[in-house]
């Protein structure tokens, strides 16, 4: 057969699975594709204005108008986008990117509204075996291979989410241990151990001899995680034996929950999931369970301690926040993701004489570093780069990357993973911005990709930093128009496990007796992303964490939500007028906002490590507490791992928009009511803020009603 032949049978073949003439991708232009290459002549095809959209107004009457918006209930699909956006920079950005006609995350929203499948809203689609897709509904019960929905429902909970989310974060535990380990054995690499106390604290705890140097036990430590994320399912895991809470462990084991090596865990689950192999929906659901406490300690956790221990351990202090950072004659390099490995060895580099100097010699004021995501969480937290000269804040949540490059001042936009959206070639292309990935796990058309080599960052810090030089230059030889959108939010960091406690004088007992008092009634973690939704984007998040604060709730933030809580000013200590008053007299005594960002998602597994030290405190096992999990804009798989790992705690878990599990009844009720009977937690769906807060307090007096309080 000839090449053109072999191709043919391909389109052939293609025609008679679907039984049309020819497939939808057969009508789609170059257009519809993100390699730069195919989108010629961009810069005169597309019209950027930034002139005519209509202007946020400065902070404070942001704020007012963010504050009135919430009540009025118009977060529909009449006036979307902008009636969800509370953003004031990105609100002027999307006009700007909409009016041109680029495609964009709020307009391709609604572009999918008319063609997303209800069956896979339900969760009741599989696309395992060639002889589907199947679909189950009431005149088909049942798939080609013979599954039922329950089957088909939970089967999917678990393969599609759980098990991806799950590898995801024990994958980003494994890169950190690596690069404790490159510290370790290459100090010429540019990394170095800034928190050795730490290291002592919790190679201690794994039994290892810690009075070896701090470079040693560094190696020591490193390998000790990879070898228990690397063992065999069978085999328990040390890391969970080593840090998990002693009741849960015993729980755990008695429900054959207690993990093995988290790598073997995920690939047992998957297999568990190949055609007409395990049909029984609860095996489905308790496996998904025993991921997330792998979740937990292999991954989150663990790769909390890993980065804190390289980059130093979060510390309290003001910090600011959005587009307004941003300089027009200053190199602006952005990082974003969630691992920031690299970019924190670019921070150190960057913030030298000498390459400041190099910026000044290409003509710019200098260089500037600027977190995005998660990844910019994280950094603007740690100590180690609080007073990094080239370190200057953070940009945004994950649904303004599009519209941060759109400025035109983004020079260098440097990727890990994850959360880095594939029209950004497009956009780069446009807008004169370098992307440049720093691991070969995220690969975008038309990109550099750096790979991942923790013993040469110090080398390749230099390269990123000479490539975003290079771009400068480009933008200002071209002489493109540009836009800053000037706001900026001023917002208090840096909490974690340690901040808190120091803060409270080495103790959890102080806020325990405000809890005790009721001045706090109880503690709620909202978490996770934000959503391009009718009803979402940012504006559900924002109003349930003011009904939360104004009934006496303590909020941790972390993830995309912390940016939300950020620009809306509820991390800044001023928002403690907005609490009830218990909460108030206690923020305003320590002056701190109602709101406590923990900093990224993948700091949920810190925000559970301090549940665990006010439980041991108090002697109860941590589904005591007096404590919700939510999520109420949660996006992909990593957030449904971590509601496993909530779950597993024994924490109710809070989950908006409605993940894919309606189709089964039974998966429903197992997840909402019988986890709950066995001592661990339960899930519960809600969309409408109001309720939502309802359900958070009466949980939370529920709670202190066990404990007597």
């Amino acid at each position: 057969m000839s090449d053109s032949d072999i191709k043919k049978s391909f389109s052939e073949s293609a025609k008679r699975m679907s039984g049309d003439t020819h497939s939808f991708g057969y009508h789609l232009s170059d257009s519809g594709f993100n390699d730069p290459n195919s989108h010629e002549d961009i810069h005169n095809k597309l019209n950027v204005d930034y002139e005519s959209i209509e202007k946020s107004p400065p902070m404070e009457e942001v704020h007012k108008w963010q504050r009135e918006h919430i009540k009025t209930n118009d977060q529909s699909k009449e006036g979307f986008p902008l009636n969800v956006i509370i953003d004031p920079a990105m609100r002027e950005m999307y006009q700007v990117v909409h009016n041109a006609g680029m495609t964009n995350v709020f307009d391709r929203f609604s572009q999918q509204q008319p063609i997303q499948c209800k069956f896979c809203v339900e969760g009741l689609s599989c696309q395992l075996c060639a002889n589907g897709p199947c679909r189950i509904s009431p005149k088909v019960p049942r798939g080609v291979c013979g599954v039922d929905a329950h089957t088909m429902v939970a089967r999917n909970f678990m393969y599609r989410h759980v098990t991806i989310g799950t590898s995801a974060n024990i994958f980003h535990a494994h890169q950190a241990a690596r690069t404790l380990k490159a510290a370790g054995e290459h100090p010429e690499s540019g990394l170095k151990i800034r928190d050795a106390e730490k290291l002592k604290k919790y190679a201690e705890m794994a039994g290892l001899d810690i009075n070896k140097p701090s470079n040693q036990l560094a190696v020591d430590f490193a390998n000790w995680v990879m070898d228990d994320i690397h063992s065999p399912f069978h085999t328990p895991s040390k890391t969970v034996e080593a840090f998990a809470p002693a009741k849960r462990k015993e729980l755990w084991r008695k429900l054959d929950l207690f993990p093995g090596g988290g790598y073997s865990e995920v690939a047992y689950a998957q297999t568990r999931c190949m055609t007409n192999f395990t049909s029984d929906p609860v095996e489905f659901l308790l496996n998904s369970v025993r991921l997330g406490i792998a979740n937990e300690y292999q991954g989150l956790f663990m790769l909390d301690i890993l980065q804190e221990i390289l980059m130093g351990t979060q510390e309290i202090a003001m910090k600011k926040q959005n587009m307004g950072l941003l300089k027009e004659n200053t190199i602006n390099i952005i990082t974003n993701g969630h691992m920031p490995l690299l970019a924190h060895v670019v921070i150190d580099l960057a913030s030298t004489d000498e390459w400041q100097q190099k910026a000044r010699d290409a003509g710019a004021d200098g260089f500037q570093i600027l977190g995005h995501v998660c990844e910019g969480q994280q950094l603007i937290n740690y100590q180690g780069t609080h007073n990094q000269k080239a370190y200057t804040g953070q940009e945004g949540e994950w649904l303004s990357e599009e519209y941060l490059i759109a400025t035109g001042v983004v020079d260098l936009f440097m990727f890990d993973y994850n959360c880095t959206v594939p029209t950004l070639p497009i956009y780069a292309k446009r807008f004169g911005t370098k992307l440049v990935s720093s691991h070969p796990v995220i690969k975008l058309q038309g990109t550099e990709t750096l790979d991942f080599i923790p013993e040469k960052m110090s080398e390749q810090a230099a390269k990123v930093l000479n490539m975003a030089i290079e771009s400068f230059k480009n933008r200002k030889s071209e002489n493109r128009k540009v836009y800053i959108p000037p706001h900026v939010s001023e917002c208090m960091v840096g909490f974690s496990t340690e901040s808190v406690k120091k803060a409270l004088g080495g103790s959890f007992k102080p806020l325990i007796e405000q809890i005790a008092n009721g001045n706090i009634r109880g503690i709620a973690t909202i978490v996770g992303c934000t959503t391009a939704r009718y009803g979402q984007g940012g504006s559900n998040i924002f109003k349930i964490t003011k009904g939360l604060i104004e009934n006496n709730i303590l909020v941790l933030s972390g993830g995309c939500t912390s940016s939300v809580m950020e620009y809306t000013g509820l991390t800044n200590p001023n928002a403690a007028d907005e609490a009830g008053e218990g909460l108030k007299s206690v923020c305003k005594q320590l002056g701190i906002p109602p709101v406590l960002t923990y900093g990224a998602c993948v700091d949920i597994g810190k925000m559970t490590q301090t549940a665990k030290e006010i439980a041991d405190e108090l002697g109860v096992d941590t589904n005591k507490l007096p404590l919700v999990i939510g999520a109420p804009e949660y996006l992909e798989q990593k957030a449904v791992a971590d509601a496993c790992t909530a779950v597993a705690l024994g924490w109710l878990v809070h989950i908006a928009p409605v993940p894919s599990i309606t189709g089964s009844d039974l998966v429903v009720k197992t997840l909402t009511e019988t986890t709950e009977t066995l001592g661990l937690g339960k899930v519960v769906v809600e969309m409408d803020a109001e309720k939502t807060v309802k359900i958070y307090v009466d949980h939370i007096e529920k709670k202190r009603k066990e404990l007597g309080i």
